[in-house]
């Protein structure tokens, strides 16, 4: 979905139940029908109307107010569904011609192939899970355990940023997959740290 702010609301709001259910209920007078609806949402829009804020090089002309006004059109129960908010700032020409070498396809494919492998003989037996996406939240305290210092900086963040309890469901199966990647068993401060940071859209002073 380009220009997710762009998009009604009544048409945003309703994509809350398949992302956290995985299922589309259509019910009528007499009869109410479920269909299996499990997929991959991603979405982009500007950072404002106007599309510089914070902007390296070129300054936001839109008028005070309106930057916050904008990026509420899409709900906080929402966005707290969606696993990764990534910021993207514009790419320097020197960034662009810049002689530095980056990992294959082939070899982040590879990595990515051996982390669901890991996930499906995690969950080796289960019907309904087989990824750390799938897991329900009884679950991720099962397979997700921090020690104490992961425990204090999550504790930090979730008090800081005002996180909610399905905020802290997905950082701590964001936070197992990041593991899962780097073929940890078990998930490190560096792990937790990482998938605190992709919730961008949650920080209060992202907005001004």
């Amino acid at each position: 979905m380009d220009e997710l702010p762009e998009f009604k609301r009544t048409v945003l709001e309703v994509m809350r139940q398949p992302l956290e259910e995985r299922r589309v209920t259509i019910s009528r007078a007499k009869v109410s029908v479920e269909f299996p609806a499990n997929f991959m949402l991603l979405a982009s829009m500007n950072p404002c109307p106007c599309g510089y804020y914070n902007h390296p090089e070129k300054e936001c002309v839109c008028p005070p107010g309106s930057v916050k006004r904008y990026l509420n059109k899409v709900s906080g129960p929402l966005l707290d569904r969606i696993d990764l908010h990534v910021e993207v700032t514009p790419v320097s020409f020197d960034q662009m011609t810049a002689d530095r070498k980056a990992e294959s396809s082939d070899t982040i494919r590879k990595r990515v192939i051996a982390a669901k492998q890991i996930q499906e003989k995690r969950f080796e037996g289960l019907e309904d899970v087989h990824s750390n996406a799938l897991m329900p939240s009884q679950m991720v305290k099962e397979v997700c355990v921090i020690n104490s210092a992961g425990k204090a900086l999550l504790k930090n963040a979730m008090e800081k940023l005002g996180l909610s309890a399905r905020a802290y469901d997905r950082i701590m199966k964001v936070s197992r997959t990041i593991a899962d990647l780097a073929g940890s068993e078990d998930i490190k401060i560096e792990h937790l740290a990482e998938a605190i940071q992709y919730r961008s859209l949650d920080r209060e002073e992202w907005a001004g």
